[in-house]
């Protein structure tokens, strides 16, 4: 299992749209093979600030089924117009 972590930061005033897009779009990600799991949580302290959390089976799930498909086009064209900059994305695996 790969966690995905991004952090994306939103356009002030612009948080609430950007969580309802994030409603609309999210079956985009969870209907990919190989993705388990989609958490958004949003920044306490700074509230334009997201961070995704999405488990996958592989990397590959991620960079291929996912952003290889024409799901992440449409991903982006819903959410992407209230990023502040572009996400900053990483992968994890438990130790």
């Amino acid at each position: 299992m790969v966690l995905e972590v991004a952090l994306i930061d939103v356009t002030p005033g612009q948080e609430e749209d950007f969580a309802s897009a994030y409603k609309t779009a999210r079956h985009l990600v969870t209907g990919t093979p190989g993705c388990r799991s989609v958490r958004m949580t949003r920044g306490i302290e700074s509230p334009s600030r997201f961070v995704l959390l999405v488990e996958w089976d592989s990397v590959e799930a991620h960079e291929v089924n996912f952003r290889g498909s024409p799901s992440f086009p449409e991903w982006r064209r819903l959410i992407g117009p209230y990023f502040a900059g572009a996400p900053h994305v990483e992968h994890y695996a438990d130790i």
